[in-house]
């Protein structure tokens, strides 16, 4: 539960410092703006604030790990892809993409503070636990932090305690851990396909290289 407030605390932070001309850069998601990603961080706290407050009584089905699914990387042709782009751009200024995120983040991050971590909750057709659930978004908040500063040198990094739980959660998801050379932030990068590993990499990599990327879903 503290990793997630850390994660996604420091990701609304760093966009609160994005210059307005940024906003246009490209971002680490393929095919997305960095205003564009912005808009799905708009959407993943609705989705939070949607899930927290579905309660299950039902057995979960899965926990923080087998939340993620690995799915055929992203090819641009999923509607909610490319209604993401559209809606960003009719925000029209960064200020109110940076309002609406701040209004609806900061409220999916003290709901999150005031749920009860063993509570079972509903999403996408699966039942796990709120600390299950907030576990799995520290993935998804971190990757997505390195995505935003992706073109943004001088933009603030992911707090090292998040990235070093990410990649946790993706040797789990991968079953094997990756070269202990590799840094979070690279493991993060290379094991999700944002970044192509040199020949070096994909060497210490060995069989796990075949495997590579895991598109998340």
């Amino acid at each position: 539960m503290d990793l997630f407030s850390r994660s996604w605390t420091a990701l609304r932070a760093a966009v609160a410092d994005v210059p307005d001309e940024d906003f246009e850069q490209p971002s680490g998601c393929t095919g997305w703006l960095v205003r564009d990603l912005v808009c799905h961080l708009v959407i993943d706290a609705q989705d939070v604030l949607i899930t927290l407050v579905t309660p299950a009584e039902t057995a979960p089905t899965v926990d923080a790990v087998t939340y993620w699914k690995l799915v055929e990387p992203p090819t641009g042709e999923d509607p909610l892809d490319a209604l993401v782009p559209r809606l960003a751009a009719a925000y029209g200024e960064p200020r109110w993409l940076k309002f609406h995120l701040d209004d609806v983040g900061s409220a999916a991050g003290r709901a999150a503070e005031l749920a009860d971590p063993a509570a079972r909750v509903s999403t996408q057709g699966e039942v796990l636990t709120v600390g299950d659930y907030l576990s799995a978004y520290v993935l998804e908040w971190t990757l997505h932090h390195l995505d935003l500063i992706a073109h943004l040198p001088s933009a603030a990094e992911p707090p090292a305690e998040t990235l070093a739980a990410a990649r946790a959660s993706l040797e789990k998801i991968a079953g094997t851990p990756f070269p202990a050379a590799f840094s979070d932030s690279d493991t993060l990068r290379i094991g999700t396909g944002r970044r192509t590993p040199s020949e070096a990499e994909r060497a210490a990599l060995g069989d796990l290289a075949a495997r590579l990327p895991l598109s998340l879903g």
